[in-house]
């Protein structure tokens, strides 16, 4: 039976460490808009308190994820055991997206290893915290992350990832602000 609990634990930061995947889900406010989750890798999020945690956002083909976030904000991320004992964990919370101009940048990717595609971190206030059985989730065996997003981004280059970032990930399917063009000196 699932629980509510008042924080992420010690146990289940651990826990949430262990993982390799995790599900990030978002919604425009509306309600024609496109639901959005996205497969993320583990390492690339960071637990930083009892109620907050950030991942990194990687250049990708989409950018819902970051609209919705700048529209509204609301934001659950799940977890699943494929490995070991079956559990499911959700964070509900509250999202806020750090771009590659934001002052926050340069603090917050303190916390992560270097990747020449990250776009942003999205810094997620947790507001609720569950878990539930996850009986249903089949067992899988890890092999290895892949490496393919992170050799594209090294390939193509900082200049090249801000044309493909001002061409591909200005805004959502539905027309949503998802990052600004960088700013240029005249």
């Amino acid at each position: 039976m699932g629980k509510v609990y008042a924080t992420i634990s010690d146990e289940l930061a651990t826990w949430i460490k262990a993982q390799r995947i995790f599900f990030v889900a978002t919604a425009p406010l509306a309600a024609t808009g496109h639901v959005n989750v996205s497969p993320k890798n583990c390492d690339a999020l960071k637990v930083l308190g009892p109620l907050e945690l950030a991942y990194q956002d990687y250049t990708g083909s989409g950018a819902e994820t970051a609209a919705h976030i700048r529209e509204n904000g609301r934001i659950v991320i799940m977890f699943c055991a494929v490995e070991g004992p079956p559990k499911i964990v959700r964070l509900h919370g509250s999202a806020t997206l750090i771009s590659r101009s934001d002052v926050r940048f340069a603090k917050v990717s303190e916390h992560f290893a270097n990747n020449p595609g990250t776009r942003a971190f999205i810094h997620v206030v947790v507001g609720r915290v569950s878990d539930s059985c996850g009986f249903g989730v089949p067992i899988y065996e890890f092999k290895a992350h892949r490496d393919t997003l992170t050799r594209w981004a090294d390939r193509k280059g900082p200049a090249e990832l801000e044309r493909y970032r001002s061409e591909k990930n200005l805004q959502s399917i539905d027309g949503l602000p998802a990052f600004d063009l960088p700013k240029t000196s005249s």
